[in-house]
């Protein structure tokens, strides 16, 4: 009997593979001219796959333990190819031990779901993913151990020690193409590998086109404008096969008698997609301690002589280039010299307790996932969330996409870690997510920033968000006083961009796009930051407070009459915060001799009235509650941009309830973890009664059956990192931050998000926080779930505590915000 598989090796990996001369090292092969007559011969009867379509296509792991592209440096704030200088448009991503999204284009636009080995013996029938034991680390790094590249090695151990697959994964800087040096060891006899790829070309499992040609494995759609991918290798294979995912792959035809031999030289001979396979069989390693080492380049293009050759001419340039040119060397900017450029990182360094490698990683990560034919497009995860579990039988972003909240994080996390370029070129491209009478399908009041777009501006989600109008002017008022725009940039910003997204702070109005249509009536918000509840939110609030301040602060510079009205409306937010959000009438506060509750920040109140009895909206299968009875430490954002002090009586009773671990676990939001000097460690959930996470009975992911009531949101890790700002701050405001206090936060808070940080220090946006079922992936406290990893915002939250640590103030704080209370 043959190994079996779990139901994921099924739906798992493809390739586009080719192969190319022979390197083996101790191994004695079988006849290989013999088989690659065979598969000629073979290829001529069994032409086309059977079993189209194949299964339903889903995307990949969504707990990334890597992400990786080439470094690109700008030419006059763009990215231009070059003679000097080609840019590569290829992002990768790493989960479960194999490559899995990676994208070419666009950075949304994925070409495979996943590639992986298939490993046939004696007996058995392995898959890379489910029957090894993986570890990770980089391939460059410093004296201090910190990351220099997204460049990552890779080792799969067999779980019964019978073989090892060691990867080397990044990509080619001159070229569309991606290089993986891969050393395959056995410890017993007569062990074969198969490399298995299951493309999915222009962001889809559904539509594509699987064959051999020649000594190449090619994919591509049945679409004339399809991108070719092409995999070629410098081993040659002895079997090559196409075929549809769950009736005619490799991993199928393998499973029968370990043998790769039903052989189909293509998909379709009709120009018929579906979600296909490829598999390629290298020489059997017939002795024990026997090795075979092999590059294979991926090469992605429009066509299929072009995806060939660039393939081809990385496997040319030969490994030791291809790092070295990933790394930066004497004729190529590379990571190592993006790292450098950021001056403030080495005494950062000090303010952490891993000597700087979680620094040096969010550095890299957060630079990886910007977009290289709109500059400055920041994303907020190279991933889709419960991937493995969301059809893509049709295109989805997923959180490939551009939010002009996280993308203020990622954008503030670049000009705490010396990087001036990248915040200045990313807040010129928020003209192109700005709403205005040209925007398509549009009428209404213009000012607004669009809820979600792709990197190249087309609308994806239309809600309107004031936080995410508020901040571009926060951006842009922190650039100016940084000395990255000058007097006369900011003044030209605020004409054509900062001021109409003022003006509608201020005034709101008639809004009609796609399905929404909606009047706005500043600061109550459509949807708060969790885009999900409408009304008066503290932290949309704070942003808007924030952002009009600022706009008043540059609209003098720009001798704008008008702009006193944003500074009298900032005032009279802030006037209004404890009748609009702070209730007195809690479910939740303690309550004083006089029977009088503790006030306390809620969620969102949405009408504004925060000590009645309405309930919030339903969302993600949970019903909503009594809007006192939902904690969200949203709350602290008043206190991080300068709204609100420290020491503010509400903020810290809000701060008190919020600690509460003995409220049920639907409305409680602390939770403890360890870190690795045994202390505990808070993390945060987003707010009580979120069900954006697993179903705590059945262990699905989310929505994967349909939303449910037993659906639960875990613990966010940034959260750690707002907590560690507010703490900061009240250090601060009581004039008591002193060494041990401080060492104290860094212990607590820096060290709690280092906590959270994966093997490849990947920071999740969800981390598991030991409530309910564990899941298929037997989660343990504090491991990164499959919702996104790495999510940006974390990484940047993380950065940005960092230097606030260092600089002994919060990074995000505004004096001039500051001064209304004065």
């Amino acid at each position: 009997m043959l190994k079996p598989h779990s139901q994921h090796s099924v739906i798992s990996n493809a390739i586009a593979a080719s192969l190319l001369g022979l390197v083996l090292t101790g191994c004695s092969p079988a006849d290989t001219a013999t088989n690659v007559n065979t598969l000629a011969e073979v290829s001529q009867l069994n032409k086309v796959a059977p079993g189209s379509p194949g299964t339903e296509p889903t995307w990949a792991f969504s707990g990334k333990t890597g992400i990786g592209t080439s470094y690109e440096p700008y030419i006059n704030g763009q990215y231009q190819d070059q003679a000097a200088n080609p840019v590569s448009r290829v992002w990768f991503s790493v989960a479960q031990g194999i490559l899995t999204e990676t994208m070419f284009g666009l950075i949304h636009n994925a070409q495979l779901k996943e590639l992986q080995f298939i490993i046939s013996g004696n007996g058995f029938v392995d898959t890379e993913k489910d029957n090894t034991i993986s570890t990770i680390e980089y391939l460059d790094t410093d004296d201090q151990g910190r990351p220099q590249s997204l460049a990552y090695k890779i080792i799969n151990k067999d779980i019964e020690g019978k073989y090892q697959i060691e990867k080397h994964i990044f990509t080619d800087p001159d070229r569309n193409s991606l290089m993986m040096n891969v050393t395959f060891s056995v410890f017993e006899a007569g062990i074969t590998p198969h490399l298995y790829v299951n493309p999915h070309i222009d962001n889809s499992g559904a539509n594509d086109i699987a064959a051999i040609e020649g000594k190449a494995l090619v994919a591509h759609t049945s679409d004339t404008n399809s991108t070719v991918m092409t995999i070629k290798s410098d081993v040659d294979f002895v079997h090559a096969s196409a075929g549809f995912v769950g009736s005619s792959d490799g991993i199928i035809d393998l499973q029968d008698n370990g043998k790769l031999d039903s052989l189909y030289q293509t998909t379709s001979n009709t120009n018929q997609g579906g979600n296909v396979a490829l598999t390629a069989q290298y020489p059997t390693l017939t002795k024990a301690n026997d090795s075979l080492s092999f590059n294979l380049a991926i090469g992605f293009a429009q066509d299929k002589a072009s995806s060939l050759a660039t393939a081809q001419a990385t496997l040319d340039a030969g490994y030791d280039a291809v790092k070295q040119a990933y790394l930066g060397d004497e004729q190529h900017i590379g990571w190592k010299d993006y790292l450098a450029s950021l001056t403030p990182l080495p005494s950062m360094s000090a303010n952490t307790t891993d000597n700087g490698k979680l620094l040096y990683a969010s550095a890299l990560v957060l630079k990886a996932q910007e977009d290289k034919t709109h500059a400055g497009a920041l994303i907020a995860s190279l991933s889709n969330p419960w991937g493995d579990t969301v059809s893509a039988k049709v295109g989805s972003t997923g959180y490939k996409a551009v939010w002009p909240r996280d993308f203020y994080q990622c954008a503030m996390a670049f000009l705490a870690m010396g990087d001036t370029q990248t915040p200045k070129v990313a807040f010129e491209y928020l003209k192109k997510v700005q709403v205005s009478q040209q925007t398509p399908g549009f009428a209404g009041t213009p000012g607004w920033f669009l809820q979600k777009t792709h990197v190249d501006g087309e609308i994806e989600w239309v809600g309107v968000q004031l936080d995410q109008t508020a901040m571009p002017i926060m951006l842009g008022w922190k650039l100016w006083q940084a000395g990255v725009l000058t007097d006369a940039e900011i003044i030209s910003w605020y004409q054509d961009m900062l001021k109409p997204a003022a003006d509608f702070l201020v005034t709101g109005g008639k809004v009609k796009l796609d399905w929404n249509e909606t009047n706005i009536s500043p600061p109550s918000t459509q949807q708060e930051r969790w885009e999900e509840q409408a009304g008066f939110s503290p932290s949309t609030t704070a942003a808007i407070i924030a952002g009009l301040v600022a706009a008043n602060d540059i609209g003098v510079l720009a001798q704008d009459r008008d702009a006193k009205t944003y500074l009298a409306l900032a005032k009279q937010l802030q006037s209004q915060l404890a009748t609009t959000m702070v209730t007195t009438a809690g479910l939740l506060g303690e309550t004083n001799n006089q029977g009088q509750v503790a006030p306390y920040y809620v969620r969102i109140s949405p009408n504004g009235n925060p000590n009645t009895e309405e309930k919030l909206l339903d969302n993600n299968g949970k019903p909503g509650l009594d809007q006192r009875l939902i904690l969200d430490g949203g709350f602290l954002e008043l206190v991080r941009y300068g709204v609100v002090d420290a020491q503010d009586p509400v903020i810290k009773n809000s701060v008190m309830l919020i600690d509460n671990q003995q409220l049920e676990d639907n409305l409680r939001v602390k939770y403890e973890f360890t870190a690795k000097d045994g202390s505990k460690v808070p993390g945060y959930r987003r707010y009580g009664n979120d069900g954006y996470g697993e179903d705590t009975v059945t262990g699905f992911s989310y929505a994967e059956n349909g939303n449910t009531e037993d659906q639960r949101g875990r613990v966010w890790p940034f959260f750690t990192g707002e907590r560690g700002h507010y703490e900061l701050a009240l250090a601060t405001a009581e004039g008591n931050l002193a060494p041990d206090r401080k060492k104290a936060l860094i212990n607590t808070y820096v060290q709690g998000m280092e906590t959270f940080a994966n093997k490849g220090l990947m920071l999740p946006e969800q981390a598991w926080d030991g409530v309910g079922n564990p899941t298929r992936y037997d989660y343990k406290m504090g491991d990164g779930t499959n919702s996104a990893t790495p999510l940006a915002w974390t990484h940047a939250e993380y950065v940005k505590l960092v230097r606030s640590m260092t600089d002994e103030q919060v990074w995000d704080f505004y004096p001039v915000v500051k001064q209304l209370a004065q």
